[in-house]
């Protein structure tokens, strides 16, 4: 079987095992305050042209999104996210574990808009018994959403606004940020995500690396004792060099952004592929997430030899799947799909 269902089914690129091998026997100190964290800490602040952010190494995403909420909200604040946002729907409730309600915004694509979010807190406010309920106290994105879609700079300037307006943090997840920078329409670079929000993370788990994601903050109001927080939730590695090894090697001369571009790639040629045979798509992505709408004759046909994701049943009886590309896809695989796609029933 060849498997499109997610994008971290592989190991990691030959170039971070490479600098794996090559340091295993170094002796460093550990917790992240190594000389590989430290350089992989300046790269990003490079990269973000952010001198003054601070940039921790944390072990998963989950880790990440549960530790930065934790750490900015009060005990009686919530986080706004999309209804389909990561951790409203595939965390197991970590975010509510931790104390802290996620409070979510209707969506028909993955994403929200900044009028979404004024309308949301005008409504609290305006409320006489407000605090009987949760205060929103922060506002949670992903770029690429998990339908794939990316924000443009508009709409991340114009969230940014009602955010800073509101007293509001805004924290955007970058699980997949690599393949969101590599999309074709997207205006958006590395130093624009990090002015344009609070804190976001830079997702290594699913685009190249063994594990691991780095969170940039660049608001100081979240920047004082958040090593604490990493270490009560669980996401500080005693051997954290592994880390920084790993995000200097993606970083320090683009493999990162070459990986993801690759993927993005061979996602929009699987796109191209359905759309021939005439197949339509639940949301319009550009990353390398795609969601084709199929018969259960075409799911079945293509399963003998693919494993898929479920996304959703609709309403004709069809199904919409996705299908994913990693910086590990292999063009052969790509191949093989493409030649199994214009041979499905119609």
């Amino acid at each position: 079987m060849i498997h499109f269902e997610c994008d971290y089914t592989e190991g990691c690129c030959p170039q971070i095992l490479e600098a794996l091998s090559t340091s295993n026997f170094d002796q460093t100190t550990g917790y992240g305050n190594d000389d590989y964290c430290h350089r992989a800490r300046e790269i990003i602040k490079t990269l973000c042209k952010a001198p003054h952010a601070e940039v921790h190494f944390l072990t998963g995403g989950t880790q990440a999104n549960l530790t930065v909420i934790a750490s900015a909200l009060k005990s009686y604040q919530g986080v706004l996210s999309p209804e389909t946002g990561h951790i409203a729907g595939h965390e197991t409730g970590a975010i509510e574990a931790c104390g802290h309600k996620v409070l979510t915004l209707p969506t028909q694509d993955g994403k929200i808009t900044a009028l979404q979010v004024e309308n949301y807190c005008k409504a609290h406010y305006a409320d006489a018994s407000r605090e009987h309920t949760v205060q929103p106290g922060m506002v949670y994105i992903s770029f690429p959403t998990e339908t794939g879609l990316i924000y443009t700079k508009q709409e991340l300037q114009e969230l940014y606004t009602v955010c800073k307006n509101r007293e509001l943090f805004l924290f955007i997840d970058g699980a997949r940020l690599g393949y969101g920078l590599a999309a074709e329409e997207n205006d958006c670079s590395m130093e624009d995500i990090a002015a344009l929000c609070d804190v976001f993370y830079i997702g290594g788990t699913k685009v190249g690396a063994l594990f691991g994601e780095a969170v940039v903050i660049t608001n100081p109001a979240l920047q004082k004792d958040f090593r604490y927080m990493i270490k009560q939730k669980g996401g500080m590695l005693a051997k954290g060099r592994l880390l920084g090894i790993q995000f200097e090697t993606l970083l320090k001369d683009g493999l990162y952004f070459s990986v993801a571009k690759k993927a993005v790639a061979q996602a929009l040629q699987i796109k191209r592929a359905f759309k021939a045979q005439g197949i339509s798509f639940l949301f319009d992505s550009p990353t390398n997430q795609q969601f084709p709408i199929l018969t259960k004759e075409q799911l079945a046909y293509l399963e003998k030899e693919f494993t898929v994701n479920f996304w959703q049943h609709m309403e004709d009886g069809k199904c919409a799947v996705r299908f994913c590309t990693s910086w590990a896809t292999k063009d052969e695989a790509i191949a093989r799909l493409l030649n199994s796609i214009e041979r499905m029933p119609k």
